[in-house]
């Protein structure tokens, strides 16, 4: 059995998600490094965490893939025996998700079926933290990039859904924390170490909004 606490990541080879890993570096940690298909790059986050002095590995699934996910999630029960943080990000392009209507499936479907699936390996105190955007998170009360209207209403809807869950993770001792920060910034590390934060912090807020103008992240009336 490790002694260390286990991190899950999803979409962890690139953009924020490969930031998040990086800021779970840790000695006590071993970040699993989770990605769809870019081997390359996933061993590249992993090398990067050991020579930051953690701990990491990289599992390979396309999280729309159902059978994918739960080989997944076997093979973390298998190799540890828990998790303590499952980190949910994912962006939702199409050329990120293998079924239809992409967005919504990864956003949405697939993340509540990826916590359902973690549920019985994280143990009390344990951690689920699910990473939007700001334009997500307030959509549809606020504007959003061209192009982006989709990849909200999906991460929106996974945002409920989880919301949803809340009282099943309060039975199992579970905490649950929403990160939502800009999607377009040059904040990035500001916004994934917020994440990490929020997934190796004792206690902390139902949703942390980081940066942004104010009047993005006030709250709709």
């Amino acid at each position: 059995m490790h002694s260390q606490r286990v991190a899950l990541v999803t979409g962890a080879s690139r953009g924020i998600g490969a930031e998040i890993a990086l800021q779970l570096a840790h000695p006590d940690i071993h970040v699993v490094v989770g990605y769809r298909s870019n081997t390359e790059r996933a061993d590249y986050v992993a090398d990067a965490i050991r020579c930051a002095g953690g701990h990491a590995s990289t599992s390979a699934a396309d999280i729309c893939d159902e059978t994918a996910v739960a080989a997944m999630i076997d093979d973390v029960a298998t190799r540890f025996g828990r998790l303590d943080m499952l980190v949910l990000n994912a962006s939702g392009g199409r050329q990120y998700c293998t079924e239809p209507g992409p967005a919504m499936h990864q956003n949405r479907d697939a993340q509540r079926r990826l916590a359902r699936l973690a549920l019985p390996l994280i143990p009390v105190g344990g951690r689920i933290v699910f990473v939007t955007s700001h334009q997500a998170h307030f959509y549809p009360y606020k504007a959003v990039p061209k192009g982006y209207a989709s990849i909200a209403a999906g991460k929106r809807a996974g945002e409920t859904t989880l919301y949803a869950m809340r009282k099943e993770f309060d039975r199992h001792g579970i905490n649950f924390t929403v990160v939502s920060g800009e999607v377009l910034s040059d904040s990035a590390v500001d916004f994934a170490a917020a994440v990490a934060d929020a997934a190796t912090s004792p206690g902390h807020p139902a949703i942390v909004y980081v940066s942004g103008p104010e009047h993005l992240t006030r709250q709709p009336a």
